[in-house]
């Protein structure tokens, strides 16, 4: 691990405006500072109650950029932003629907003064449509694009974490519309607007179920299906302290490779119809109820019986694969997730802590060209 660095990601050179919020935005943002771009995180003097009071060098989406106090109600704080704005390549925001034309800082306002910049709007439900305007969290926008019906045990949906919604089908798909947007302006010349829902996002990242699901081949049901937890070879199960394995040796060699090295010798589990889909799940339960954890981790890790222990995430740093490739980092003492993708010549690298409302306020200003002249500070 190490500690951060000044990158030369692929980003390096673009300059990013982000509207404080929570959740998809912040995440967005992080990505495309950790790819180098330079991203200011404009933050309100009195930040709104998120229900829960995180230290500010435990707020990891928060890492990588610097910060700036304005009061965007106030004509002072929007005649910077705007400023800001004509110096920018993108802007971020994750506002309800009509809060940023409210504040007389929507699209038609910002393009006017900068017409090459990219608007990206991450929100659940989209700029239009009649639940637009309506709050939400990851857990409803998930439910109405199919998925959340998809996860979980049989008798009801499981919330798989906030993954899908904002951070899948949210922050990673406002990160690729900018993107889209930044090289489509290098042959035009002209910004647009990135409307990124996490609605749409989910439904999206499920593309490839719905097209099962129209040739028979998905049950639309959960727990019934190769990859929901339907098929005992294709599952998570307990060892003898406690722990859990995930096996998935979905292909008929790696599944017969799995049967021989754990030693499960009769010919009847070679079947994998579903009427002896219960004489599996019983014999794989009692077998790797067995041994530890680590004890099959030593037999099992590295074969192509498609095996990884179930790690908790004070673990997964610390595993030897993860070290290798440098999969995670400390930032400020506080280990998290190093940059991803990796590239064959750019180095993303984190670009600092996160940074306290308001610490880079006079310093951004002037790095960006504003003098104290043009705002309260």
């Amino acid at each position: 691990m190490s500690e951060t660095e000044t990158p030369t990601g692929p980003l390096a050179g673009l300059r990013v405006i982000e509207i404080a919020g929570i959740g998809p935005g912040p995440f967005c943002a992080m990505m495309l500072s950790d790819m180098g771009a330079e991203v200011i995180r404009i933050d309100r003097a009195s930040p709104p109650d998120q229900g829960i009071d995180i230290p500010v060098l435990s707020n990891v989406t928060n890492r990588g950029r610097r910060s700036v106090v304005l009061d965007l109600k106030s004509p002072e704080g929007v005649a910077t932003l705007k400023r800001l704005a004509v110096r920018a390549d993108a802007l971020i925001e994750g506002f309800r629907p009509g809060v940023m034309e409210r504040l007389g800082l929507g699209p038609e306002e910002l393009l006017a003064v900068n017409p090459r910049l990219v608007y990206g709007r991450i929100t659940g439900w989209g700029q239009e449509g009649p639940l637009a305007k309506a709050a939400g969290h990851d857990l409803n926008y998930i439910a109405l694009s199919g998925m959340l019906h998809a996860i979980g045990p049989a008798d009801r949906p499981l919330p798989p974490l906030n993954l899908i919604g904002d951070y899948g089908g949210g922050a990673m798909y406002l990160a690729f519309g900018i993107v889209c947007a930044l090289l489509e302006r290098s042959r035009s010349g002209r910004g647009q607007v990135v409307d990124a829902a996490m609605v749409d996002g989910a439904a999206s990242l499920g593309a490839a179920l719905y097209g099962l699901l129209h040739a028979g081949l998905w049950q639309d049901r959960r727990a019934g299906n190769l990859l929901d937890g339907g098929v005992p070879w294709y599952d998570s199960y307990e060892t003898s302290d406690g722990k859990h394995i995930a096996i998935g040796p979905l292909e008929p060699r790696f599944y017969d490779m799995m049967l021989d090295l754990l030693g499960l010798t009769d010919e009847a589990l070679r079947d994998r119809g579903e009427a002896n889909r219960g004489r599996l799940r019983a014999a794989f339960t009692d077998v790797f109820r067995t041994r530890t954890r680590d004890e099959w981790c030593a037999l099992l890790e590295g074969t192509d019986v498609c095996f990884a222990p179930v790690l908790s995430m004070a673990e997964a740093p610390r595993h030897p694969h993860a070290v290798a490739r440098g999969g995670f980092v400390d930032v400020g003492g506080v280990v998290q997730p190093a940059p991803a993708p990796r590239f064959s010549r750019s180095r993303p690298a984190v670009q600092g802590p996160p940074a306290a409302p308001g610490e880079h306020t006079r310093e951004v200003l002037a790095d960006w060209g504003l003098s104290a002249g043009d705002g309260p500070w």
